[in-house]
Protein backbone atom coordinates (compact mmCIF):
# COMPACT_ATOMS: atom_id res chain seq x y z
CA UNK A 1 0.00 0.00 0.00
CA UNK A 2 2.73 2.06 0.80
CA UNK A 3 4.11 1.97 -2.57
CA UNK A 4 1.08 2.78 -4.43
CA UNK A 5 0.52 5.95 -1.84
CA UNK A 6 3.96 7.47 -2.72
CA UNK A 7 2.94 7.48 -6.89
CA UNK A 8 -0.43 8.96 -6.16
CA UNK A 9 1.37 12.17 -4.08
CA UNK A 10 3.97 12.57 -6.61
CA UNK A 11 1.37 11.95 -8.96
CA UNK A 12 -0.87 15.05 -7.52
CA UNK A 13 2.41 17.20 -7.65
CA UNK A 14 1.73 16.78 -11.24
CA UNK A 15 -2.16 17.15 -11.20
CA UNK A 16 -2.39 19.64 -8.90
CA UNK A 17 0.14 22.06 -11.21
CA UNK A 18 -1.91 21.41 -14.30
CA UNK A 19 -5.52 21.98 -12.75
CA UNK A 20 -3.66 25.23 -10.92
CA UNK A 21 -5.29 23.79 -7.68
CA UNK A 22 -2.24 25.54 -5.30
CA UNK A 23 -3.62 25.35 -1.76
CA UNK A 24 -3.69 21.19 -2.62
CA UNK A 25 -0.33 21.66 -4.79
CA UNK A 26 1.18 22.87 -1.18
CA UNK A 27 -0.56 20.06 0.69
CA UNK A 28 1.83 17.54 -1.01
CA UNK A 29 5.16 18.50 0.55
CA UNK A 30 6.76 18.28 3.37
CA UNK A 31 7.47 21.92 5.70
CA UNK A 32 10.65 22.53 3.44
CA UNK A 33 11.54 20.85 -0.16
CA UNK A 34 14.49 20.84 -1.95
CA UNK A 35 14.09 21.35 -5.77
CA UNK A 36 16.33 20.80 -8.12
CA UNK A 37 16.22 21.83 -11.77
CA UNK A 38 19.34 22.92 -12.98
CA UNK A 39 19.31 20.56 -15.38
CA UNK A 40 16.72 23.25 -17.06
CA UNK A 41 17.95 25.93 -15.83
CA UNK A 42 21.63 25.48 -14.43
CA UNK A 43 21.96 27.66 -11.12
CA UNK A 44 21.58 25.64 -7.49
CA UNK A 45 19.56 23.71 -5.87
CA UNK A 46 16.77 25.45 -3.70
CA UNK A 47 15.36 25.15 -0.29
CA UNK A 48 11.38 26.70 -0.09
CA UNK A 49 8.97 25.68 1.70
CA UNK A 50 5.46 24.97 0.22
CA UNK A 51 4.12 28.11 -0.14
CA UNK A 52 7.12 29.33 -1.84
CA UNK A 53 6.86 26.88 -4.47
CA UNK A 54 3.43 27.53 -5.16
CA UNK A 55 4.41 31.05 -5.57
CA UNK A 56 6.90 30.10 -7.68
CA UNK A 57 5.29 27.66 -9.59
CA UNK A 58 1.68 30.35 -9.71
CA UNK A 59 3.93 32.74 -11.67
CA UNK A 60 6.06 30.71 -14.18
CA UNK A 61 3.41 28.88 -15.36
CA UNK A 62 0.80 31.58 -15.30
CA UNK A 63 2.25 32.86 -18.59
CA UNK A 64 0.71 29.30 -20.52
CA UNK A 65 -2.49 28.93 -21.47
CA UNK A 66 -2.41 25.29 -19.91
CA UNK A 67 0.15 22.63 -18.93
CA UNK A 68 0.18 18.91 -19.14
CA UNK A 69 2.97 16.50 -16.67
CA UNK A 70 2.71 13.07 -17.72
CA UNK A 71 4.30 11.11 -15.46
CA UNK A 72 4.39 7.20 -15.57
CA UNK A 73 7.15 4.29 -15.06
CA UNK A 74 7.46 5.04 -11.45
CA UNK A 75 9.84 2.94 -9.67
CA UNK A 76 9.18 2.93 -5.52
CA UNK A 77 12.00 2.03 -3.08
CA UNK A 78 10.86 2.54 0.58
CA UNK A 79 12.84 2.55 3.82
CA UNK A 80 10.47 2.75 6.98
CA UNK A 81 9.37 6.06 6.47
CA UNK A 82 11.19 7.32 3.74
CA UNK A 83 10.97 6.69 0.17
CA UNK A 84 12.25 7.21 -3.23
CA UNK A 85 10.34 7.76 -6.44
CA UNK A 86 11.86 7.92 -10.09
CA UNK A 87 9.32 8.08 -12.87
CA UNK A 88 9.47 9.29 -16.92
CA UNK A 89 7.78 12.71 -17.42
CA UNK A 90 6.62 14.19 -20.31
CA UNK A 91 5.35 18.04 -19.80
CA UNK A 92 3.58 19.84 -22.25
CA UNK A 93 2.78 23.58 -21.92
CA UNK A 94 0.46 25.51 -24.43
CA UNK A 95 1.63 29.16 -25.13
CA UNK A 96 -1.03 32.04 -26.00
CA UNK A 97 -0.14 32.15 -29.18
CA UNK A 98 -0.76 28.64 -29.60
CA UNK A 99 2.47 26.98 -29.59
CA UNK A 100 3.69 24.14 -27.37
CA UNK A 101 6.96 24.05 -25.41
CA UNK A 102 7.28 19.78 -24.79
CA UNK A 103 9.93 18.75 -22.16
CA UNK A 104 10.51 15.04 -21.44
CA UNK A 105 13.41 13.62 -18.56
CA UNK A 106 13.31 12.08 -15.33
CA UNK A 107 12.45 13.26 -11.87
CA UNK A 108 13.15 11.56 -8.49
CA UNK A 109 11.53 12.36 -5.75
CA UNK A 110 12.51 11.93 -1.91
CA UNK A 111 9.18 11.28 0.19
CA UNK A 112 9.17 11.17 4.04
CA UNK A 113 5.74 9.82 5.90
CA UNK A 114 4.06 12.09 7.89
CA UNK A 115 1.00 13.55 9.14
CA UNK A 116 -0.50 9.71 8.32
CA UNK A 117 0.60 10.44 4.53
CA UNK A 118 4.05 10.58 2.57
CA UNK A 119 5.20 14.31 2.03
CA UNK A 120 7.64 15.15 -0.89
CA UNK A 121 10.98 16.59 0.52
CA UNK A 122 13.05 16.94 -2.37
CA UNK A 123 12.38 17.07 -6.26
CA UNK A 124 15.32 16.70 -9.18
CA UNK A 125 13.97 17.05 -12.45
CA UNK A 126 16.58 15.84 -15.25
CA UNK A 127 15.17 17.36 -19.04
CA UNK A 128 16.76 15.46 -21.30
CA UNK A 129 14.81 16.34 -24.31
CA UNK A 130 12.62 19.41 -25.81
CA UNK A 131 10.85 20.30 -28.18
CA UNK A 132 8.99 23.86 -29.04
CA UNK A 133 10.42 27.33 -27.97
CA UNK A 134 9.70 27.82 -23.89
Amino acid sequence: MDRLDVIDTCTRMAWHTDRREWDALAGVFADKVTLDYTSLDGGEPVTLTPARIVEGWRAGLGGYTATHHLLGNQLVTLDADRAVCTAAFVATHLRPDGGRWTLGGTYRFELVRADGGWRITSVVMTAVWSDGRR
